[in-house]
């Protein structure tokens, strides 16, 4: 078996790659030009603009689902505006922190911490009260001459579940203390509503204003698409109908370009380690199978077993009746299943908070629908196939009686 493994990475060696730069259709590759999204790029330029003149901008928020480009635009943005700042020697720093980061979001010691090392503060990641880290972040803000500091936080839904919502409300509220430097927040979220769920006294400290980013369609994904080929890829290595039946599968999953990209990458690695020549539409179909199965399964894996009650009380359901469900429903099965799995059952709200953590995961689809005087609810089904589902099953039920 040793020998057969240094065969193989001998040929590996020698054979050629179909790829000529994997890393462009990586999600953290920042490409020159952010295909068909102009609008939404000069919108955030307005807004921001003014820290170009040492006056505070506007709190931004940028929601959208995930893959539209909302992190990619804003460090588009980001990179574009430190490049002014330099040649015009504007006082503006610009910190980018991604709140899904557990070093960063888990509570709020760690956070402005964080911050504060960025201003070459060297706090301990744990051990002082967490005054005294506000005191020392403070001081390292304070000037002698004017300058504004842009914080961006991406994931900030993340961060506001697992450390509170305290923590916007004391950066906001820090402006007034400080005599020379100002503070503005750049929050990225894939969820739509997180900002309706804060306290009335953070969200009016605030004062964001809101930019969100739509889904893109086929064809503005096949664009992007062939874009990022044309550099990933050596010329004439994928057959016709690829990139079309790849950018069809993404504009399902509500317009996802970073899952489109990741098909492509995944789709050129099947064909090579099948030893072929070009990528095919056989190998799509199976990075598609491979995707959808390994993202949902470690994601289910790592949630809480009250969060897996929850996804196993639906698919019971979804075996016996067809889409869609509703909130009621799966809330009553939910009640039933609990008790064997030695769980006590949670309210209905906060089981319908666990549908839409779901719906985020892409597990599910969950529309909101209003009926009438009987209030709102959410109308659900999902996009996995019968293949995956059975394996979900199997999956929740065991890790439950785990």
């Amino acid at each position: 078996m040793g020998d057969e493994v240094t065969d193989y990475f001998e040929n590996y060696l020698e054979k050629d790659s179909l790829f000529r730069n994997k890393a462009v259709l990586s999600s953290n590759h920042l490409p020159e030009e952010i295909k068909h999204r102009d609008d939404q790029l000069n919108q955030v330029a307005k807004i921001i603009a003014p820290c170009l003149r040492n006056e505070k901008p506007s709190n931004l928020f940028v929601y959208g689902k995930t893959g539209t480009g909302k992190t990619l635009a804003i460090k588009h943005t980001k990179d574009k505006l430190e490049k002014i700042a330099e040649t015009k020697k504007i006082p503006l720093k610009i910190i980018y922190l991604n709140c899904k980061l557990k070093r960063i979001a888990d509570t709020e010691y760690r956070l402005v911490a964080e911050l504060a090392r960025h201003f070459g503060k060297n706090i301990p990641a744990t051990g002082l009260p967490t005054d005294e880290v506000y005191n020392i972040f403070f001081k390292a803000l304070e000037s002698d001459t004017k300058q504004i500091i842009l914080v961006i936080l991406d994931e900030i839904d993340q961060l506001i579940r697992k450390a509170g919502d305290e923590i916007i409300y004391n950066l906001t509220r820090i402006n007034s203390e400080l005599k020379n430097t100002q503070i503005s927040i750049i929050g990225i979220s894939n969820d739509l509503l997180f900002v309706n769920n804060l306290d009335p006294r953070v969200r009016s400290s605030l004062s964001e204003e809101e930019l969100i980013f739509p889904p893109y369609n086929a064809l503005q994904i096949q664009d992007i698409l062939r874009a990022r080929a044309r550099d990933a890829f050596k010329e004439g290595c994928i057959d016709a109908g690829v990139i079309e039946k790849c950018s069809a599968f993404a504009a399902r999953e509500h317009g996802d370009a970073r899952r489109a990209l990741e098909l492509l990458r995944v789709s050129g690695e099947l064909a090579e380690r099948n030893n072929q020549e070009r990528i095919r539409i056989e190998h799509l179909d199976e990075a598609e199978e491979k995707i959808e199965r390994d993202r949902i399964i470690d994601a289910v894996k790592s949630q809480p077993k009250q969060f897996q009650a929850v996804l196993y009380s639906l698919l019971s359901i979804m075996q016996n009746k067809k889409e869609p469900l509703f909130t009621g429903e799966i809330y009553e099965q939910y009640k039933q299943f609990c008790p064997d799995a030695g769980l006590r059952p949670l309210t209905q709200r906060r089981v319908s908070d666990i549908i839409a953590e779901l719906d985020m995961l892409g597990v599910i689809n969950a529309k909101v629908i209003s009926k009438g005087r009987f209030g709102r609810t959410r109308e659900i089904s999902t996009p996995l196939s019968s293949s995956i589902k059975v394996k979900m099953m199997k999956l929740t039920k065991d890790e439950l009686s785990a």
